[in-house]
């Protein structure tokens, strides 16, 4: 079920808002003011945020600079602030969309429907780029990788390492070949780097380093990335 989060500290906009949503099927959780709305981002995630600007502590422009901190939630602007560098302030702040006071509830629900399903399609997308192989995720369009649904925190040449082994997973690359793609051949430096990002690799995605599942040595040869069907989870 899709969770709303509105931060509002006007009851008579927020009951009513809540009641006819809830009515439509969503679920709907309030705060009544910036600090509170920035606490349920975090602790319900919510799958979509209308947010006003004008509240007691904390204003609507703050609680969206903190939320986009740490969260893509969709976030609708509220307000009675009509001005475009209003609405320009709120899109650079990282709001999706805009609604500007008085509104209908029509009005409201189609822009609510509107950005779910861009969302959705948005989602869409990056799961069909996406390479999954066991617990590991890898997003070539984020430039960001996962490992059990936690994001790993990969140095740039590690990425880059990670992305072409596992782009031709079931491949043996030779050692000639990535340190080329990846370091380039006027690389000056010792050549064993590549076996110390290998390493860290490791570290970061296998269960036992010592006994590599994903990544494995072919000796005197190079490195492969396992298939998804030799993968035991």
């Amino acid at each position: 079920m899709t969770t709303i989060l509105l931060i509002d500290d006007d009851a008579r906009l927020t009951e009513p808002i809540q009641f006819q949503l809830e009515a439509l099927g969503y679920t709907v959780a309030i705060a009544h003011d910036g600090a509170a709305g920035v606490q349920l981002v975090m602790s319900i995630r919510p799958d979509l945020v209308l947010l006003d600007i004008m509240l007691p502590g904390k204003d609507g422009w703050q609680v969206c600079h903190e939320v986009r901190q740490f969260s893509q939630v969709p976030i609708i602007m509220l307000t009675a602030l009509g001005q475009e560098i209003d609405r320009i302030r709120g899109l650079e702040l990282g709001a999706d969309d805009y609604l500007t006071k008085p509104f209908s509830f029509h009005a409201l629900v189609a822009h609510i429907k509107s950005l779910l399903r861009r969302v959705q399609w948005d989602q869409a997308l990056l799961t069909a780029n996406q390479v999954r192989i066991g617990e590991v995720v890898l997003d070539p369009g984020a430039h960001r990788a996962w490992k059990a649904s936690q994001e790993l925190a990969l140095r740039n040449k590690e990425y880059e390492l990670l992305s072409l082994l596992m782009q031709q997973a079931g491949k043996v690359l030779t050692r000639e070949l990535l340190f080329n793609q990846i370091w380039g051949t006027d690389w000056l430096g010792d050549t064993r780097t590549l076996d110390v990002h290998i390493r860290w690799l490791r570290q970061k995605i296998e269960n036992d380093p010592s006994a590599p599942q994903y990544i494995q040595t072919v000796r005197n040869v190079g490195y492969r990335f396992a298939t998804p069907e030799e993968v035991r989870l």
